[in-house]
């Protein structure tokens, strides 16, 4: 009797510390039940048998009864309720970027299509050779047209018979425009020639006035060309300028006047029907000064002053080309 109820105190205790996590409480008649997962402590009735559906109380438990449940701590805790420490977290991996793609190459400069920069580099140094020398032309010759219309000086006292060969007699300047001497005259060239005729005699024509004929050739022409306007006035100025009043040659500039005027004089005289080869040559002057106007009471003589050079036999030299009105011993 003892032994029993010892066995039954010991087992109580166990009991009412609860069975084993993931066991069930068997009976000593009763087969061992299958493990279950563990779920924690199983449920137990106040009277201390298991209140699971489909359990069978315990015969020798049945008439004992739990006065008081006592507090106790279970061995091990369910799974849900365990604390786990959380893992560490991994560290960033950085993932190496690729490299930015390379910049596409630039597109090759375009070649210049104009100017001396599209030359190649032989061209590119004579063209500024050339553009050298046509700027330090440019400056020699601004510099003698100085000289040649500035007053006298040093300079020009110096080195005049060089500053005169360059502007002579292509670059001539004259200004008579303006004070202290402007010009107050109107001056006519006019010349007559000696023709042979077919029987072998010679006659003398009228004086024909050049300047009229390139007054008319300006009047009512908007755009006169510098010929008609200068040619013959400026080879007149030239040839009075190199020659004295006996009409005596000063030097190579007098002589040189006397071909200018004498070639122009017979350019002009190729437009007129002359009824045979020209022989010979003579120029004169027609001089009449300005009349003063109304308002002034200054007198004005406006009579026509003549100044009559000698006659010139024509060459071959006074014959422009294409000029076919001189004697044929001239034209061979």
């Amino acid at each position: 009797m003892d032994s029993h109820e010892d066995e039954d105190a010991k087992r109580a205790r166990s009991l009412s510390s609860g069975p084993p996590p993931g066991h069930a409480l068997v009976g000593p008649d009763q087969p061992e039940a299958e493990s279950q997962p563990e779920s924690g402590p199983e449920p137990w009735s106040e009277s201390g048998q298991d209140s699971r559906p489909g359990s069978q109380p315990e015969p020798h438990l049945q008439t004992r009864t739990r006065t008081q449940p006592q507090t106790q701590l279970p061995l091990s805790l369910p799974p849900q309720s365990r604390t786990e420490p959380e893992p560490e977290p991994e560290p960033p991996h950085y993932r190496q970027l690729p490299p930015p793609p390379a910049a596409p190459p630039a597109p090759p400069e375009p070649r210049p299509t104009g100017g001396i920069s599209a030359l190649s580099l032989p061209y590119q140094v004579a063209a500024a050779l050339s553009l050298a020398i046509v700027g330090a032309l440019a400056c020699v010759h601004l510099g003698m047209v100085f000289l040649h219309v500035a007053p006298s000086n040093t300079v020009t006292k110096q080195h005049g018979k060089a500053v005169d060969g360059w502007i002579y007699p292509e670059f001539e300047q004259n200004w008579k425009l303006f004070a202290p001497n402007p010009l107050q005259q109107n001056v006519a060239v006019q010349v007559r020639a000696e023709v042979s005729r077919p029987d072998g005699s010679r006659r003398n024509t009228d004086w024909i006035d050049l300047t009229a004929e390139d007054g008319e050739a300006i009047r009512g022409n908007l755009l006169p060309s510098h010929v008609q306007q200068n040619e013959l006035r400026r080879g007149w100025d030239f040839y009075l300028n190199s020659h004295d009043n006996e009409d005596r040659p000063n030097g190579r500039r007098g002589r040189l006047s006397e071909s200018y005027i004498r070639r122009i004089v017979m350019l002009r005289l190729e437009a007129h029907d002359l009824g045979g080869p020209v022989e010979r040559i003579q120029l004169r002057s027609a001089t009449r000064a300005v009349k003063a106007p109304e308002w002034s009471d200054e007198k004005t003589d406006t009579r026509p002053f003549h100044r009559v050079l000698p006659w010139w036999t024509v060459t071959t030299a006074d014959l422009p080309g294409g000029v076919r009105n001189g004697r044929p011993e001239a034209s061979r």
